[in-house]
């Protein structure tokens, strides 16, 4: 027998705004959810060009997800980019993740036409779903 609801053992996007602002600049903001009750929050400024808006919304999900660890793992955004392949956008991330001792890398992707940016934030969940999965679950 099913569980009425089932049990959300992985960290959710839950909200995305990217601004760009009149000093060529742009900010972005990640909300992150786990469990419907937890809220976790990233910010990252940078600037406002293709690359710039990648990176910054990269490091504001790298924020948040900081923030739902509360310091049980470390995180690094080592690159971020957007490559055509397969007639599609398909951004990709590389970090470095510090957990018990060890540091390892993990990529993440996302297949993004419209908002590369977001899906942007979108790869490094996906880069790191499977490691918080477990460690979230657990707590």
């Amino acid at each position: 027998m099913t569980a009425p609801f089932p049990v959300q053992d992985r960290l959710r996007f839950a909200q995305f705004v990217l601004e760009r602002l009149p000093n060529g600049r742009c900010r972005a903001r990640v909300e992150l959810t786990w469990r419907d009750s937890e809220r976790f929050t990233g910010e990252s400024e940078g600037l406002s060009s293709q690359a710039g808006e990648l990176r910054c919304a990269a490091e504001a999900t790298v924020q948040a997800l900081t923030q739902s660890v509360d310091g049980g793992v470390g995180f690094e955004l080592l690159g971020v980019k957007a490559v055509r392949a397969f007639d599609a956008t398909v951004v990709i991330v590389s970090l470095s993740v510090q957990a018990d001792d060890r540091s390892h890398r993990v990529v993440g992707s996302y297949l993004s036409d419209a908002e590369p940016a977001r899906g942007a934030a979108l790869a490094v969940l996906n880069a790191t779903n499977r490691i918080l999965g477990n460690r979230l679950f657990m707590r």
